[in-house]
């Protein structure tokens, strides 16, 4: 399996929803928070929906299970948050 370099150095290590922002600790110690109007399935999602989320793929995806969302770090990284 081929990975980015980003995805082998940065990894998802904690991921959080709070006050309408996704917030992701890093395996580096940076946080990455974004806001949930910029993907509809999260704008659309109720508080519960939002908060469960699960990392997956070695900390390089988020997945929201009730939502059947997936974004991965990368694409987070470069500003690419679904649709």
């Amino acid at each position: 399996m081929k990975y980015m370099v980003a995805e082998l150095m940065f990894t998802v290590k904690e991921a959080t929803y709070e006050n309408g922002m996704v917030c992701l600790k890093m395996s580096d110690q940076k946080e990455i928070r974004f806001p949930i109007g910029i993907n509809t399935k999260l704008k659309n999602a109720t508080d519960q929906q939002r908060k469960n989320i699960e990392i997956i793929c070695n900390g390089t995806g988020l997945h929201w299970p009730d939502l059947d969302e997936d974004l991965s770090v990368t694409g987070i990284m470069e500003g690419k948050f679904g649709y």
